[in-house]
């Protein structure tokens, strides 16, 4: 998946996936653990960084 078609998720739905509040999403982006892109006022998260964030918990977790 190149990032042209990379689907973008709301924090809502960042949320939801990761079954975290909105101040915790936001502190990942602010912290750069998740990766955000914004136009205007929306905010988007590529689902490949969801994904690498999850990775690297998961490894960090094992480790």
């Amino acid at each position: 998946m190149t990032t042209a078609t990379a689907e973008l998720l709301t924090v809502p739905e960042v949320m939801a996936r990761l079954k975290l509040g909105r101040t915790k999403v936001y502190d990942l982006i602010r912290t750069k653990r998740l990766v955000s892109i914004t136009e205007g006022r929306a905010r988007r998260i590529p689902e490949s960084s969801l994904q690498a964030y999850v990775r690297t918990r998961l490894e960090e977790a094992a480790g």
